[in-house]
């Protein structure tokens, strides 16, 4: 795991300007060295580091992509994330469900939603190029990236009350009402707590000059621990926790004026977000090793058409129905309803779920296993090329509609666009 580490950062520039991407990189490693290649990792005997590995991603991540969000990004164009998340992603949910039922069978009810809730959120990671390209528009830009950063705790109620209505499983002992008080309400106030109160010990730590740039980003690892730890000492959900805490800690620290501005407050995550970054990408290796692998043995027609079911229908019917009477071009529609793909949220549910050794487990972990890979080679190798030509399309439009809904290119100033609905 170190060596390859080090060998993509040593070649990371250059494979930035590729279709090559670090999921992709990794994730193939992991296949490499996991059961199927040389059997150096494998998750009957590496469960614990495995786990461990992903849950710290996963809090860190949650925690940061919270903390990104800012007011004026749902102030600005906030109907495209604001529909995408509240319109869209039950829609996914439901239609990944439905859709599991003919394809995957031998699964029971819940099970079946489990892989629904499961192949939901989505990682802007996997196509970074989409959602950071300059020729893309802002609108576009910063809906994607909100979603991605959203979606992730948005599923993670379903996904809690899901597994604790399946038989068998550690959360179905105390019963969905259980866990919906444990994992939902008491997870939530503890995170607020965490979160609110830490911002602002920083803040007033910061206006009194007592902590240091270097702590200040200490500072929030401490915060992320912190709020999922005490969440799983009461038996709740760490990662609901370290959710919301993102948010409170944000908006904590954003209600100075002093803190506001990018020289004083906006590099406070800096550390954590790139931490996370880094065991983000440890994890597709994991994932490569002891899922991906291990499913390519047992591929089968089923589930390889559900796996490209699940990036096109399951994700662009309930994005292209959300956005209806938007005033948002089909290109734009499409555009946005490609770029949703499976990544890093997938990939730990997955796991957990794996380790709960339910009756329909092996299938499951199959069907993630490949949608995910699937998304990392479509969505990471389309990035670059389809970004190039919507915004080849955005320009075209913008100068033949100044009043486009979605905006003018970058540059350009031919007036305002409408007001959002």
């Amino acid at each position: 795991m170190a060596a390859v580490t080090a060998g993509y950062a040593l070649l990371s520039r250059r494979l930035s300007t590729t279709a090559v991407s670090a999921p992709m990189v990794f994730t193939g490693f992991g296949v490499a060295i996991g059961p199927v290649g040389l059997g150096l990792l494998s998750l009957e005997h590496d469960s614990e580091l495995v786990l461990v590995l992903v849950e710290v991603a996963l809090t860190l991540v949650l925690l940061t992509d919270a903390m990104s969000v800012h007011r004026k990004d749902l102030r600005v164009g906030g109907f495209l994330p604001e529909r995408l998340l509240g319109i869209g992603l039950p829609l996914t949910i439901g239609a990944g469900w439905l859709l599991a039922w003919p394809l995957l069978p031998g699964l029971t009810a819940w099970e079946l939603a489990l892989v629904g809730v499961i192949l939901a959120p989505t990682d802007a990671a996997l196509g970074k190029t989409a959602v950071s390209s300059p020729q893309v528009p802002p609108l576009v830009r910063s809906g994607l990236n909100v979603e991605s950063g959203l979606n992730d705790g948005m599923a993670l109620p379903f996904f809690v009350l899901f597994l604790a209505a399946l038989s068998g499983t550690a959360a179905s002992q105390e019963g969905v009402a259980g866990v919906f008080w444990r994992a939902l309400v008491l997870s939530t106030v503890l995170g607020l707590a965490v979160g609110w109160g830490g911002g602002q010990m920083l803040r007033g730590a910061r206006e009194r000059g007592w902590v240091g740039g270097d702590w200040r980003q200490v500072f929030v690892l401490a915060v992320a621990a912190c709020s999922y730890m005490l969440a799983v000492a009461v038996e709740g959900s760490g990662f609901i926790a370290a959710w919301v805490a993102g948010f409170a800690f944000g908006i904590s620290l954003r209600r100075s004026p002093t803190v506001d501005r990018p020289a004083a407050g906006e590099d406070t995550a800096d550390l954590a977000e790139r931490l996370a970054e880094l065991l983000a990408s440890l994890s597709f290796l994991v994932f490569g090793a002891v899922l991906l692998g291990p499913s390519l043995e047992h591929l089968d027609w089923r589930v390889l058409t559900y796996a490209v079911l699940s990036l096109t229908v399951v994700r662009m019917l309930p994005v292209a129905l959300s956005l209806a009477g938007t005033g948002l071009a089909l290109p734009t529609i499409g555009y946005i309803g490609w770029f949703g793909p499976r990544g890093l949220a997938s990939v730990v549910f997955g796991l957990l779920v794996v380790e709960e050794h339910v009756p329909g487990v092996q299938l499951l972990g199959r069907v993630i296993a490949v949608t995910v890979a699937l998304s990392i080679l479509a969505h990471g190798m389309s990035a670059a090329v389809l970004a190039d030509r919507y915004g080849a399309w955005h320009r075209k439009a913008a100068a033949a509609r100044p009043y486009l809904r979605e905006g003018v290119p970058e540059g350009d100033d031919v007036g305002p666009a409408p007001t959002a609905r």
